[in-house]
């Protein structure tokens, strides 16, 4: 399979159950480092008005984790025929923003395996405190998605995995895919841009300074990491 190119900008359960996982979890990032997070995205055709919703929301996930430490983000997204592409490392909304508006879905099969071996190589480059995958579908086999999975999982990289719609396979391949990297599985019901929007938060502040991080964020902001500290209670 060919190494993933590079996008140069230039050229189930409930939210209560999801964020439970996290307390499982150890403290990401060293004090004063700054959190380094994965977004994957499913881009094939069905996936463009979910790509617009993270389009509008991901300057949170830079707001929230910059008052804990900082947050560099590498979107990662697939579509079309065998396209898998990687941007460069950002600490800025508004590059990832204009990259992102910059991406229309397209037809295609699902390429998690090709995500999932990306993220393996950044591992061995550097630390990964967090991956989340946002898609609908799964058309690889479960057996080869779970090898690399356990390999991210020994490593210390989190998989968030979050689904759209009710998809049978989907689910149980995105629940191994957690269970095997030690993150979490969540799929949307009703108000997903909401939903999205305060577990993207959740997920980049614990990536960028862990709990202590969660906790001053849940006293400011309350939301998703609010109910995370309900459950760590």
């Amino acid at each position: 399979m060919s190494k993933l190119r590079r996008h140069d900008e230039n050229g189930g359960g409930d939210v209560e159950a999801f964020l439970a996982k996290l307390k499982d979890l150890p403290t990401p990032t060293p004090a004063g480092a700054r959190g380094r997070l994965v977004l994957a995205m499913d881009a094939t055709m069905s996936r463009q008005p979910s790509w617009d919703m993270a389009l509008g929301i991901q300057g949170d996930m830079f707001a929230e984790a910059g008052r804990v430490g900082g947050l560099d983000v590498q979107l990662v997204y697939f579509r079309g025929f065998d396209e898998c592409r990687a941007s460069k490392w950002t600490g800025d909304t508004a590059s990832l923003a204009r990259l992102m508006a910059g991406i229309r879905c397209a037809g295609g099969k699902t390429q998690i395996l090709r995500v999932l071996k990306h993220l393996r190589g950044e591992a061995a480059a550097g630390k990964i405190n967090a991956c989340v995958y946002i898609g609908d579908a799964l058309e690889e086999p479960i057996d080869e998605l779970a090898a690399v999975a356990g390999e991210l999982g020994l490593v210390g990289v989190p998989v968030f995995m979050f689904q759209e719609g009710h998809d049978p396979a989907a689910q149980h391949g995105f629940q191994e895919i957690a269970r095997l990297t030690r993150g979490a599985y969540f799929r949307f019901g009703g108000d997903a841009a909401r939903i999205l929007r305060e577990l993207l938060a959740a997920v980049a502040v614990y990536a960028a300074g862990g709990f202590r991080a969660l906790e001053a964020h849940s006293s400011a902001r309350g939301g998703a990491a609010t109910l995370l500290l309900k459950q760590m209670g």
